[in-house]
């Protein structure tokens, strides 16, 4: 670690250890005239959306009967939707919307639903990522809460990720590179449950911090002040782009983490999710007869496909990048980091700064239907730092008050105890 983007730790050996880089968000934001992005909560997100949605049609979401099955019937004639309770439902258009373990997908391109290898290391075509993720909730006041929103704590093998996500809190995330299948901590995704694991009474924020030993005393704050009983863990798995097929099948398409999985590096996961949703209702809109539905999906697919294979290219890239070329970085000062990968971290520090992730984040943001924004990014800035700390101050006291409590299910965890099943009608 290095302080700043000085060079002044080179020749003073009480410089202190501060960023090793950071990420130039706005800068690269204000180049296109865009607010600069922030980490949300995903229940916040689907609630926000499932209200949009509501004010068009209250009665748009079926929960408890996932779908399992389709039958694409030809150009023109739809497609039959078939329910997880046996039961089936005709619809224009099926959006294969449904995750990673996704069954339209499995339907679409002959696979088995969360088949895996005896390894572990392949499930329903996914290939393990080398990493397993432990993540936990807390509301905590740290000394920089209000100028970072995000950090990034690298060493051999692992990282920690903190994100503010509004209202005091901050979720974190502790990425080891472990064996699939090292379970200790019950998925918020479906899956295991806390008595599945080999010693269901295992403080699992203890382990995390025996994991971590020696690294920075603002990890040990975050995991000091988080429920032992909140925390999840999940084996991250991810796809190869699919280049050579096509994301649809007759009034069939796949979109999101269905086709495009990626690992959670540059956080694009829901974000290409979302894009995926925008550019398929603004090519579906231009569509005028059924008939024209499945060549429109088509044209959807290639509309996608670079740009989405390009963000799965940069993410599965840094996240190979943590695990085999990051070490403590080389020092004059102290014998830390000695090995090769020492020096090449050291080197990484300009490159990163001022060439990677400038043209990382330029890209990322490149795409904007909205168009320059002029004055509404300050206007939105100004706003959303006051709701910031009116929210986050309202928690700080509630848990001075009231202690820590285990934070509300996981996006994941919701949508487990509600399966749902989403299919446009016909008119």
């Amino acid at each position: 670690r290095m302080t700043n983007d000085s060079l002044d730790y080179l020749f003073n050996p009480d410089a202190p250890a501060d960023w090793f880089v950071k990420f130039p968000l706005k800068q690269c934001a204000d180049l296109y005239g865009l607010p600069y992005t922030g980490v949300i909560d995903r229940p916040d997100l689907q609630e926000i959306l499932i209200d949009e949605c509501k004010k068009l049609n209250p009665d748009f979401i079926q929960n408890g009967n996932a779908v399992n099955g389709y039958v694409s019937k030809g150009k023109g004639k739809g497609v039959t939707v078939n329910l997880e309770d046996g039961t089936s439902t005709e619809a224009d258009v099926l959006v294969g919307s449904d995750g990673i373990w996704s069954a339209v997908r499995a339907e679409m391109y002959g696979e088995e639903v969360k088949k895996s290898s005896k390894d572990k290391k392949k499930k329903q075509g996914c290939s393990y990522s080398g990493y397993t993720v432990f993540a936990g909730e807390t509301v905590l006041k740290t000394d920089d809460y209000y100028e970072t929103g995000y950090k990034v704590y690298i060493g051999p093998k692992r990282y920690f990720v903190t994100s503010d996500v509004g209202d005091g809190r901050i979720q974190w995330y502790a990425f080891f590179a472990l064996p699939p299948g090292s379970k200790k901590a019950p998925s918020g995704w479906g899956g295991t449950e806390r008595t599945d694991q080999a010693d269901p009474g295992e403080n699992l924020v203890e382990y995390i911090k025996s994991l971590h030993e020696g690294w920075s005393d603002e990890v040990m704050y975050v995991l000091d002040n988080t429920p032992p009983e909140s925390v999840e863990q999940r084996d991250l798995y991810d796809r190869a782009p699919e280049l050579l097929r096509s994301w649809a099948d007759g009034n069939v398409v796949l979109i999101g983490d269905a086709v495009h999985p990626m690992m959670p590096n540059l956080g694009q996961g829901g974000c290409q999710a979302i894009e995926d949703a925008y550019v398929l209702a603004e090519t579906l809109e231009l569509v005028k007869s059924s008939d024209k539905i499945e060549d429109s999906l088509q044209e959807f697919y290639r509309k996608r496909i670079l740009r989405v294979s390009a963000v799965q290219f940069l993410s599965r890239l840094a996240s190979d990048l943590i695990i085999n070329a990051f070490d403590t970085p080389w020092s004059p000062h102290d014998d830390l980091g000695k090995s090769w990968k020492s020096y090449l971290t050291f080197f990484w520090k300009p490159l990163l700064q001022y060439v990677i992730f400038p043209a990382q984040f330029a890209f990322l943001y490149s795409y904007y239907p909205s168009g320059n924004m002029g004055g509404l990014p300050n206007a939105l800035e100004e706003k959303w730092k006051k709701t910031h700390v009116e929210g986050a101050e309202a928690a700080f006291e509630r848990v001075s008050e009231d202690g820590q409590s285990v934070a509300a299910p996981s996006f994941f965890k919701i949508a487990e105890q509600a399966a749902t099943a989403l299919a446009a009608k016909k008119n």
